[in-house]
Order: structure tokens, then sequence, then C-alpha cells
């Protein structure tokens, strides 16, 4: 990539697929750089709505505080918020949304009356086994959350943070390999039906998730250009 920002013709919509450490947030926000495509993590859109009592978000707000699942309707009255915003006017990258094919209908229906589109559904596949050794083997810096890794990231000197010299680190309790393992069989379970909704439309783009950093990010630049021929 030579690190210009490409001017884009029209507007670039796409859904992000793939299971926990596949790195969905890394390509999110290397497209966000290369293209202005907005990342939209419903998570954050929910917890920014609350801050700013929207409609949505006060809707949204008993629900979360009781630990219930925000109606799909709320979901999507938040997005419909944020599409509205100006710094989407060039497209954006839904990631953790849609989950079901009932979520995925309710925001191709809701795109529609904006005159949007999902352009494409990119499905980042792993390999399972390799997918359990890559998140259980993460860890931080609780200084200053650099992350790291026991076998592609160590620190430069053992024990201590390369950015701030912090001597504690920590792992996050879900990443040991039989919850990682659980959590790739429920994402395969929650996510092949989807995968099978955008193949029918022909928007489906498989990505190789286990290749490198750069090589996944120039795959997604094709893939964001092909959306454009």
């Amino acid at each position: 990539m030579d690190g210009t920002t490409p001017t884009l013709s029209r507007c670039v919509n796409l859904v992000l697929l793939g299971p926990p450490g596949a790195g969905k947030g890394t390509q999110a926000r290397l497209l966000q750089e290369r293209f202005g495509l907005m990342q939209l993590s419903t998570g954050d859109l929910l917890r920014s709505a609350v801050a700013a009592g929207t409609p949505a978000g006060q809707a949204a707000k008993s629900v979360m505080e009781s630990g219930g699942l925000v109606p799909d309707a709320v979901v999507i009255a938040i997005l419909r918020d944020r599409l509205a915003a100006d710094d989407c006017a060039a497209g954006v990258i839904f990631d953790g949304f849609p989950r079901t094919i009932a979520q995925a209908e309710a925001l191709d229906a809701m795109m529609a009356g904006q005159g949007r589109q999902i352009t494409a559904a990119v499905s980042l596949e792993v390999d399972d086994a390799a997918m359990v050794a890559r998140v259980s083997g993460r860890f931080t810096c609780t200084a200053c959350g650099e992350g790291y890794h026991d076998s592609f990231k160590r620190p430069g000197t053992p024990g201590r943070c390369d950015v701030c010299g912090g001597a504690e680190f920590a792992r996050r309790a879900d990443d040991t390999p039989k919850t990682v393992t659980a959590r790739l069989a429920a994402y395969h379970a929650e996510t092949a039906p989807l995968i099978a909704y955008y193949a029918r439309r022909g928007t489906l783009e498989c990505v190789d998730a286990m290749a490198p950093i750069t090589t996944v990010s120039e795959t997604l630049t094709a893939v964001v250009a092909r959306t454009l021929a």
C-alpha cells in the first residue's frame, strides 16, 4: 500500500464477520484509515446512545442495566441515527452486527430506506486450532494496555513492557484454550446461516485471516475495489 487515501466513487458498506481474535478490529481500523470508512461497533454505539440520551439510547438503557439483550428494533434505530452522520457518508463497516438472519434482514430494510445497501459481507476465515493458540497466548501490560503474545510478540526485555516499562501483565479470564474453543464453536454455529444469507445475495467475500496482517489488509483493499468496479 502506498499510504495514500483513495477517493471512493460511491458509498461502501461492509459487514465484517469473524470470530474473536480473527483481527476484525485491526482490519476495520486499517480500512477506516485507507478509505475513510467508519467502523460501527454495536457495543460502542449502544453505550454512546445511552450516554447521549437519545430516544433509542433511553430505550436501550433499562434493558442494558438489567443485563438483557437490547431488542433488534432499538439497535436498528441507533444504527439509523449513526448512519445519518456526515462522517458515514463514504461508507461504514458493521462490526458485531448482524448476528442473525432476522437482524440481517432488518439491516437491509433500514439501509434501503436510506438509499444504501450492503456492498460486501466479508468472512474472515480462520483455522480453529491455530486460533486457540493465537488467542490463548495473548497478554497485555496492565499500565498502558500494550498487547503481547507468548509466541508471536514477547517483550524485548523479559518482564518489562516495551512501551512504558511496566512490569505487570494480565491475561483475559476467558482467553483459556477451553473457553476459546467453546467461543469458536458458538461463533461458527451462529454465523453459518449469515454466511449462507450473504452468499445467496452475491455479496459474500471470504478472506484468509490466518495470513499476515498486511496480506489480509491488501486482500480487503481489493475487496473494496471490486465492489466499486
